[in-house]
């Protein structure tokens, strides 16, 4: 087989030095949009070629050759790979196949899970508010999502980065970011090489969510601090949310390591720029907010494309061959 062929298994790796990047430098929007999407298309093209890595080889063995009516001469003069690549690719193909059955298995029962939490909470409408005195607010997948906000994340928060952390909910709400995280995930699992592109979904939709309600506070200083308070809050004092939900990513929010006072001696939140190539989630968003809304930038997108649509070429080239391959073996001698 040739070299190109091989480009569906070898893309993810650049796709995964490329998720930050991306996620940092394209609107969170189409940043979200693209990840989850490529992460999706890799991982199905990435197994794919897998299993027609193994099958042309396994179509040397004679049993199959005689059940399958294929000339054995053609079949061994033919560009198949070898034997031990082939055990290798279905070897990988069994693991993948495996990990993304339990991957959808463990997701859908928490996406229910989540449903039914969401049915159950106090109250008919969309924001319901605990008397929990930790600090928490979160989206619970649903239909229709919930969001859940407890009192001491409204003690924690001033009353304009309340309305901050509102929009944000919403924003999660209504754009069913739990989806964009799960596709991710779920790709992941099937290839390992796109967990940092999963990663980077997860941080994504917080962008793209900390954008929305900045647009509508109008104001990108009160959001970071918005953000910055909230984040500090809930790593003061972390709630016991669902330990299947949360261990699952279906809540969408980001906290911070345990560091910092309890929210009632709040301190005042200096927003400064920080150095992002070290920094976490909460201040990479909280950096972002304070320089400029993030601009189009179609070339980069288009590239990113691209690598994609160079997999998607090597898969097809990779069906190409194998079905050349068949037809070929299946021709009867003269």
């Amino acid at each position: 087989m040739q070299v190109a062929v091989y480009l569906p298994l070898i893309v993810p790796v650049f796709a995964a030095l490329a998720a930050r990047p991306l996620a940092d430098r394209l609107p969170p929007a189409a940043a979200t949009w693209l990840l989850a999407a490529s992460a999706l298309a890799l991982a199905l093209l990435s197994s794919a070629v897998l299993g027609m890595l193994a099958l042309s080889a396994l179509v040397r063995i004679p049993v199959i050759d005689a059940v399958g009516h294929l000339s054995r001469p053609v079949i061994s003069s033919g560009d198949a790979v070898s034997v031990p690549v082939a055990i290798v690719a279905g070897a990988l193909l069994v693991m993948a196949a495996v990990a993304a059955c339990r991957a959808v298995w463990r997701r859908s029962r928490a996406i229910a899970a989540a449903h039914r939490h969401a049915s159950s909470l106090p109250g008919a409408g969309q924001v319901v508010v605990t008397e929990d005195s930790a600090a928490d607010a979160y989206t619970v997948p649903g239909w229709p999502c919930r969001i859940v906000i407890t009192q001491g994340m409204l003690r924690a928060l001033s009353a304009g980065e309340r309305e901050v952390l509102l929009a944000h909910e919403r924003s999660h709400a209504k754009g069913s970011h739990y989806i964009f995280t799960s596709v991710a995930r779920l790709a992941a699992a099937a290839n390992p090489l796109l967990r940092p592109v999963a990663e980077q979904t997860g941080y994504t939709v917080e962008r793209w969510a900390d954008e929305r309600a900045a647009t509508q506070a109008g104001d990108r200083t009160l959001a970071a601090r918005a953000v910055a308070h909230a984040a500090l809050a809930t790593s003061a004092a972390p709630p016991d949310r669902d330990a299947a939900m949360s261990a699952l990513g279906l809540i969408t929010e980001e906290r911070e390591p345990p560091a910092g006072p309890s929210p009632a001696n709040r301190p005042r939140v200096t927003l400064h720029r920080v150095d992002l190539h070290r920094a976490g989630q909460v201040p990479r968003r909280v950096a972002a907010l304070l320089a400029p809304p993030p601009k189009r930038r179609l070339l980069l997108l288009a590239v990113a494309i691209v690598f994609v649509a160079v997999s998607g070429a090597g898969a097809l080239e990779a069906a190409h061959n194998f079905h050349e391959l068949i037809e070929m073996a299946q021709i009867p001698a003269a």
